[in-house]
């Protein structure tokens, strides 16, 4: 359970992967079969180096794996290669994949009067918002091309921020991932981080999964 007295929240701002929906195993499988064509092998381990990263950048991070240096214009078609992979998948999706509390939230904060958008550096989050039904339940959405630096800058806050016409000491941020909450925390949101407290610590709470979550607004104030 969440008490914010000293909060005075009027924005919620979700990440979506790992927190309304797991497209993490999608992005791994492709990021997988792309790493193979290099004799790169990508573990669940080396996957969490890349959560909350935009696509170039994860792509980077794997081709460093294998010291291999490519052309900007090579990366590109790799990355794009991907991403057709990566839709694959995701356009396989039903909205039963949302995760366990995420819409009942979504619903609940709407109901309170919050506004709510994402915060996603994916450039797929549109699509995916819409397969899964939900579309309709956020007031704006901040995605992956909206913006030239991927978290932990807090630049994908800041533009969902502005979006819903809120400062960002006003709002709260849902990360699954490091590179998340360190973008939160930079953008100056209260920030809870969805997963294990060992890797996400510096969230402001941390819980396990958002079912059954319940969120308190005991001082919501105008700015």
């Amino acid at each position: 359970m969440m008490n914010m007295l000293n909060q005075s929240i009027q924005a919620a701002i979700f990440d979506l992967d790992g927190v309304i929906v797991d497209t993490a195993k999608y992005h791994y499988l492709a990021w997988k079969r792309l790493a193979a064509e290099f004799n790169i092998k990508l573990t669940h381990e080396d996957n969490e180096k890349l959560k909350g990263v935009s696509r170039m950048d994860s792509l980077d991070i794997i081709l460093a794996m294998g010291n291999v240096a490519l052309s900007q214009q090579e990366k590109e078609k790799l990355a794009d290669k991907k991403n057709a992979w990566f839709m694959e998948y995701v356009n396989q999706m039903s909205p039963n994949e949302i995760l366990p509390g995420a819409k009942e939230l979504l619903i609940a904060l709407r109901e309170k009067g919050i506004k709510i958008s994402l915060g996603s550096s994916s450039k797929n989050a549109k699509t995916v918002l819409r397969l899964l039904n939900i579309e309709h339940l956020f007031d704006a959405i901040a995605d992956g091309t909206m913006i030239t630096k991927s978290k932990p800058d807090p630049e994908i806050f800041f533009i969902a921020a502005d979006l819903l016409q809120t400062k960002p000491a006003h709002c709260v941020v849902f990360e699954d991932a490091e590179a998340g909450v360190d973008a939160a925390l930079s953008a100056g949101m209260f920030c809870v981080g969805i997963g294990a407290p060992t890797s996400l610590y510096k969230a402001h709470q941390v819980v396990a999964t958002l079912e059954n979550f319940e969120f308190k607004l005991n001082a919501v104030q105008p700015a």
